[in-house]
């Protein structure tokens, strides 16, 4: 009996014990939060940022996110640019791993195409109807 009271005990001990063992221990990447030596590449790098979107912040770019994923993505985009990888292809590349939404940015697709033809048909839509509405009047 003691040994089910004892094991009892235990189950919220575990259920809320393990996420705290889940936390991120790990020390930031290297560049994550240190700027490139050359500041040509580190201007590169900082317009390549502004453009990402930070997964987990989701309102703030990864060059303004203190979230340890978006210092992650800044340390893969600041190797990358220093190894001399071209900036679009870096995009494409966190585009392909993290899908369209990493970039403000979107490029034209099959998914994204309603995000550049509605605005346009709203305004179609509109003008139409103030002009029917002007004709109207007179």
């Amino acid at each position: 009996m003691r040994r089910l009271v004892a094991l009892l005990a235990l189950i919220p001990a575990l259920i809320f014990g393990v996420p705290l063992l889940a936390q991120d221990s790990m020390p930031p990447a290297p560049y994550a939060y240190q700027q490139l030596d050359d500041p040509a590449l580190e201007a590169k790098a900082q317009d390549l940022m502004i453009t990402l979107r930070c997964l987990k912040c989701q309102s703030q770019s990864i060059a303004d996110s203190d979230a340890p994923m978006a210092g992650d993505m800044r340390h893969q985009v600041r190797t990358r640019i220093a190894a001399g990888e071209d900036p679009e292809a870096i995009r494409a590349w966190l585009v392909s791993r993290y899908g369209d939404y990493v970039s403000y940015k979107p490029h034209l697709s099959s998914s994204t195409w309603p995000l550049f033809a509605i605005p346009v048909i709203v305004v179609l839509v509109a003008g139409f109807a103030i002009v029917r509405r002007m004709r109207a009047r007179k």
